[in-house]
């Protein structure tokens, strides 16, 4: 009787145990599964509401329910534009999230790429549809934006926020990234004065050879310059990294791969919108009133770099110029000496015919903003007055291009004349 109660004890006991112990498991998987939830709502918190830019997060789904309820192109075209530029902010936020875990080396080159992947963007989209004025107008634009407008507000804010001290900067990296912006002039320049060398039925192809063999060297110089400025002359960009030394503590928000798969998501909204821009800035600009290319050069590059431009104006108060610099200057940089070349041997690959030449008042300008930028940081120091100076050169070519009718322009003109005279020619 005594071994039956014994092992009637022992069932017992196991039986509770093996319970017990399911009960653990079972809990173990709960918190497992709450735990996993919890990071997903965490990431989508800091991804999507992590910004003061988030009033504008309804304007994503307002652009695709806009296209697909038939609006308006000019409703279309305003509601995707201030969705790029909240994606813009968060393709740039992601980058540096993703960068925290990878080093210096490798970060610098994940900001190298993903740093104006709205504008790859965009001339992608443009590319893709063949129109390549409005593709040439965006990337010059964003240069025009980031060298005259970006860089000339932060100097001014700086300035005023620092009236009793003079503000200093390293200037060899800004000798650099103007050495670099002169040569994109340069390159620029020498197509645009072919056409004017001889018959154009004969330069036409010549400037096209000659953009695509100028292009390969402007990439192969923007390589070389990657090469200086993350391995053999680090000392000169270090400026930047010891103006950081009050974000040594900083924890990224969002885990590696999650970064990478918000990077993915958020770069193929940015994809998708883009195309509507493209598609429908021209019918804005009629709705409007204003010329396509002072849209494209002024307004699209405001709005898809507002994110990054406040940056830069901040760090200016901060008294941090080194770091506006490198916003600024090495965004138009990148621009000029990547994208662009970038632009004319993706087009060379998919058999289209795209050039360099930005045509006579275009080149000018960028040539002009260019010098003007240098002369303003040789002697590495900054007051107001620079930054004035900087703004108002901006404000000219804007009215410039407010007032100019572009080839873009009567080409547009003409397409809508066509459209509406052809009902009555049938």
């Amino acid at each position: 009787m005594d071994s039956n109660r014994e092992q009637l004890l022992e069932n017992v006991n196991l039986k509770g145990t093996s319970r017990t112990e399911e009960e653990v498991h079972h809990g173990m998987t709960v918190s497992v599964q709450n735990g996993k939830v919890r990071r997903v709502l965490s990431n989508l918190q800091v991804v999507l509401l992590g910004t003061k830019l988030s009033v504008l997060l309804p304007t994503i789904p307002l652009s695709f329910v806009a296209v697909y309820c038939g609006f308006g192109k000019a409703w279309i075209f305003t509601m995707s534009l201030l969705a790029l530029t909240l994606l813009a902010e968060r393709i740039s936020f992601l980058t540096e999230q993703v960068a925290y875990y990878t080093g210096p080396t490798v970060g610098g080159l994940l900001n190298a790429t993903f740093g104006n992947a709205t504008e790859l963007i965009i001339a992608i989209s443009a590319l893709n549809q063949h129109k390549l004025r409005l593709l040439k107008y965006s990337l010059l634009g964003s240069v025009l934006s980031n060298l005259l407008l970006v860089l000339g507000t932060s100097l001014f804010c700086g300035g005023l926020a620092n009236l009793r001290s003079e503000q200093k900067f390293e200037s060899r990296q800004a000798h650099v990234n103007c050495l670099l912006l002169m040569l994109g002039a340069f390159c620029h320049m020498l197509p645009m004065l072919l056409q004017y060398a001889g018959d154009s039925t004969v330069t036409g192809g010549q400037a096209l050879e000659l953009s695509r063999a100028l292009s390969i060297i402007m990439l192969f110089s923007y390589v070389t310059y990657l090469f200086f400025q993350l391995w053999t002359h680090r000392t000169f960009f270090e400026s930047n990294e010891e103006s950081n030394d009050d974000d040594d503590d900083y924890v990224a928000a969002v885990g590696f791969w999650s970064g990478f798969v918000w990077l993915f998501v958020v770069t193929i909204i940015t994809a998708w919108l883009s195309e509507y821009v493209v598609g429908t800035i021209e019918d804005a600009s009629k709705s409007w009133g204003l010329p396509v290319s002072f849209l494209s050069l002024i307004l699209v590059p405001i709005l898809g770099n507002a994110a990054e431009h406040a940056g830069s104006i901040i760090f200016a108060l901060k008294n941090k110029l080194d770091i506006s610099l490198g916003v600024s200057l090495g965004s138009a940089t990148q621009i000029a000496m990547f994208v662009v070349p970038a632009c004319v041997v993706v087009a060379w690959i998919m058999g289209i015919n795209m050039d360099i030449n930005f045509n006579l008042i275009e080149t000018v300008s960028l040539t002009l903003a260019v010098i003007t930028t240098s002369i303003a940081l040789q002697d590495g120091t900054s007051h107001y007055v620079k930054g004035l100076i900087l703004i108002l050169c901006y404000i000219v070519i804007g009215i410039c291009f407010l007032i100019f009718e572009t080839p873009m322009d009567e080409e547009t003109k003409r397409t809508n004349m066509h459209l509406r005279l052809k009902p009555w020619m049938e």
